[in-house]
């Protein structure tokens, strides 16, 4: 089977060496393998996201000597392929409309009753999965603003079992119910990032999912809707992140350290890979 990975930055805000290390070891598990490394900008988060930063992306990986094969991914450009995925889990009765805002959630999850805890806090306690079904039609007809979450224990009960491999961890059972009731469209964008990158890494037939170690969680609710949309589950390699001496992850409020400024600084691509953890993870370097 072809090795085909990906690099997958949003454009808001410019590369640093932390980028420029998961970029490598993507380039460079698809390159050891004869295989194709893919380039996806995944900007569906319009506020945020800027086109100058999708062009410096490109300009950096250029001047690393990382090139990609085919054509640049930029999913803003593909809402359709997201809606007609959410279209198939909702025949299924998987999702509900969410007219909750931010302040009713955080109401609600500061109740001494919402003990449940998710790697991102506290989930969302379900409040709008209760509600009748005429309101909800009610409540649409008009306009009001709303998101779309999946109702994760319908989800994880058709569902069945599953699970996935991390080179690091080993077979991973999945958890279903990690990240609960999970958005899978936004009140302002027609998709969600759990659901936009399992549709990219299907049509694009990514085999090896090689990222940052922090979204490892993540992954359980990708395999869940991997199993809900008939997807092939891929292969996993969560690789450190890199910190600077007082423990922290790099992040592009990080001016100092992001590429543009190495280079412009006078630094080398060889010397900027000098910089990053020796040795990478490859393709011998796996859990059994």
């Amino acid at each position: 089977m072809t090795v085909v990975t990906r690099f997958a930055p949003s454009p808001t805000g410019e590369l640093h060496l932390g980028h420029a290390y998961s970029a490598r070891i993507a380039w460079r598990r698809a390159r050891e393998a004869g295989g194709r490394f893919l380039l996806r900008i995944e900007d569906i988060d319009i506020r945020r996201c800027r086109r100058e930063f999708d062009a410096a992306i490109r300009e950096d990986l250029h001047w690393l000597g990382l090139d990609w094969d085919g054509e640049v991914r930029r999913q803003s450009e593909h809402f359709p392929d997201y809606g007609k995925a959410l279209d198939v889990v909702d025949a299924r009765g998987l999702i509900y409309p969410c007219f909750c805002t931010r302040a009713d959630i955080a109401a609600a999850t500061d109740a001494p009753q919402a003990s449940l805890q998710g790697p991102d806090g506290p989930l969302y306690p379900g409040t709008c999965r209760h509600l009748p079904a005429v309101e909800r039609r009610e409540r649409l007809a008009a306009g009001e603003e709303h998101c779309l979450r999946l109702d994760a224990a319908r989800a994880a009960s058709e569902a069945g079992p599953y699970d996935f491999f991390d080179e690091m961890h080993g077979k991973i059972e999945g958890q279903p119910l990690l990240f609960g009731d999970v958005v899978l469209a936004r009140k302002d964008t027609p998709t969600s990032y759990h659901l936009a990158v399992t549709v990219d890494d299907h049509l694009q037939g990514v085999t090896l999912v090689t990222r940052g170690e922090d979204l490892l969680p993540s992954t359980h609710v990708h395999g869940l809707l991997q199993r809900l949309l008939g997807y092939e589950t891929p292969r996993y390699a969560h690789h450190k992140l890199m910190t600077d001496a007082e423990g922290r992850r790099f992040a592009k409020r990080d001016k100092s350290l992001t590429l543009r400024s190495l280079r412009d600084a006078g630094k080398t691509p060889a010397e900027v890979f000098a910089l990053l953890p020796s040795p990478l993870p490859s393709s011998g370097e796996v859990a059994r």
